[in-house]
């Protein structure tokens, strides 16, 4: 069954805080995260590594969650990436936690694709996450760190999934994000 795999090891240089803790709607922006992902996949790799033992306290009573420390965080997100798939035993998700209110029918979209490789779009504008299938994983693995996902995906055939869905789009870097998230959200 798919698996998933959560990045949560950055700075939140740009918050100056702890961004994935969060609070919105009574839960962590990476509560959320977890989630929103869980019920299309047994299993979720989070990778920590700045904050990892905020990050694991806030999580560790998740059930299938599997919490993965890098301690090369610093050499940016795609050794995330990396030290995620090296868990991962079949087709998987990428998500970046700042990115956690993904609607269930874009999962359901992304599962039901024909390509391989296959990245949700709202609007023509491409988003997150991202789902492949296990064949890449050996392939991304070869990649070096300094490497990135949509420089790899673009040497591959994919398939872009038109959603209905915004929140592919949303990326909490800042807090002004985050105070424009929670007054978009409190407007529905």
């Amino acid at each position: 069954m798919t698996q998933g795999i959560i990045l949560a090891a950055g700075f939140s240089s740009r918050a100056k805080i702890n961004k994935l803790l969060l609070q919105t709607n009574d839960k962590s922006l990476i509560s959320h995260a977890i989630e929103g992902m869980f019920p299309h996949v047994e299993k979720i790799f989070v990778v920590t590594g700045y904050y990892h033992d905020e990050i694991f306290n806030a999580i560790k009573h998740y059930k299938n969650v599997i919490i993965v420390k890098n301690d090369e965080f610093e050499r940016g997100m795609f050794s995330s990436i990396l030290v995620g798939i090296k868990n991962v035993s079949d087709d998987f998700f990428i998500l970046p936690g700042d990115c956690p209110f993904v609607n269930y029918e874009t999962y359901e979209k992304l599962l039901k694709g024909n390509k391989d490789i296959r990245v949700p779009a709202y609007l023509n504008r491409k988003g997150h996450p991202i789902f492949l299938k296990f064949r890449y994983k050996d392939l991304l693995l070869k990649e070096p760190v300094t490497s990135n996902l949509k420089d790899f995906r673009n040497r591959h055939d994919y398939e872009i999934i038109n959603t209905e869905d915004k929140n592919v789009l949303i990326d909490i870097d800042t807090m002004n994000d985050f105070q424009n998230l929670q007054i978009d959200r409190k407007e529905k």
